[in-house]
């Protein structure tokens, strides 16, 4: 998951595991390991993070779930180029899941699934 976010241009800041007793109680998941990637935008704005357990092993999810299904489904970016994005995203085995909209004459708009079923919603200014 991490390459699709970077291809999408956001830029590694660093990355950490963490585990021990602080993580097993705020995930509710005993002798549990986290990988924690920051990511930040290539302009100056606040950085992001990707958290993956290495341990216990990842259940998986629905990954053909959609946008209004409970849990984190989605995360938005602004892109310079929106069908160029889209045009990527064909080509890595992921995929748009409609098609592109305008949104009141300012912004064009298009939702894209990456691994594990995340759903990237991406913009692009008009003009």
């Amino acid at each position: 998951m991490l390459a699709f976010f970077v291809a999408l241009g956001l830029e590694v800041e660093g990355r950490t595991f963490v585990e021990g007793e602080l993580l097993d109680t705020v995930c509710g998941i005993p002798d549990s390991r986290t990988e924690i990637v920051l990511l930040k935008p290539p302009t100056v704005a606040p950085a992001w993070s990707s958290t993956s357990f290495v341990r216990p092993e990842s259940v998986p999810g629905s990954p053909a779930a959609m946008a209004n299904e409970l849990g984190l489904r989605s995360v938005a970016f602004e892109v310079n180029d929106l069908q160029a994005a889209v045009d990527w995203a064909a080509t890595e085995r992921v995929g748009g899941i409609g098609g592109i909209g305008e949104y009141e004459g300012a912004w064009w708009m298009a939702y894209v699934r990456g691994p594990e079923g995340v759903i990237a919603s991406l913009a692009g200014r008009i003009g």
